[in-house]
């Protein structure tokens, strides 16, 4: 399950519960706001780590809503996501041009927003705390930076998409991962990646690590995890 305080600024009451009933569903926390105002002090009050942002807000829209809170010093580093209507192309330009995060398009799959949001948290947290670039567990070394696993000493070869894989697993060894969160780490290639072609990855991944590969375990009903350290 996630972790994260997450603020949710939309004027729809029934977009509203229906985000915050998927990101809970995760583990998340969130916050409700359904004016502009109300989302800016939400978010001083509480830390939150990530605000989803209609743009379409009563009063104050999202696109100012989003230039406060980059003038605060309480949350000018927090990732914002930006939700829009497709009809509202300019306003995702002009998001994009304030340094807006992210973007999703209404309407929208609850399951692909709640991938973004965890790709987007993940990424942060990464910005703000780079991670070792060599990884040494279970026998398996991971080098980021050489692109090579070796086992046991011995180098062993993994597709592009089984390498990606690997490397968030290895960050965080115990920690089960959904296909939904494994999807929304590793996207970013020229092919979609499904719930059914993680599984495929996570065959070819364990054929791939050989006598290491009993260390990518399944959790029936959940998804993924590298065994725990001991």
């Amino acid at each position: 399950m996630a972790h994260g305080k997450i603020l949710v600024v939309e004027d729809s009451q029934d977009i509203l519960d229906l985000v915050a009933f998927h990101l809970e569903d995760q583990g998340y926390y969130v916050y409700r706001a359904t004016d502009g105002e109300a989302g800016i002090a939400l978010a001083a009050a509480h830390g939150v780590d990530l605000v989803i942002l209609d743009v379409m807000l009563p009063g104050i829209n999202g696109l100012d809503v989003f230039r406060k809170l980059r003038q605060s010093e309480a949350t000018r580093t927090v990732p914002v996501v930006l939700l829009t209507a497709k009809s509202d192309e300019i306003d995702v330009v002009i998001g994009l041009e304030l340094g807006v995060d992210d973007y999703i398009t209404k309407p929208f799959s609850p399951r692909i927003l709640v991938a973004r949001v965890g790709s987007l948290l993940r990424r942060h947290l990464d910005q703000q705390n780079p991670p070792d670039t060599i990884l040494h567990i279970h026998g398996i070394t991971f080098d980021k930076e050489r692109y090579q696993v070796l086992v046991e000493g011995e180098p062993r070869y993994l597709s592009a998409m089984e390498f990606s894989i690997l490397e968030l697993l290895m960050h965080h060894p115990g920690k089960v991962f959904s296909r939904s969160e494994i999807i929304g780490s590793v996207q970013g290639g020229t092919s979609p990646v499904t719930d059914r072609s993680v599984d495929v990855h996570i065959v070819g991944l364990r054929k791939g690590l050989g006598p290491k590969g009993d260390q990518i375990e399944t959790i029936r009903g959940v998804g993924y995890r590298l065994r725990a350290i001991p």
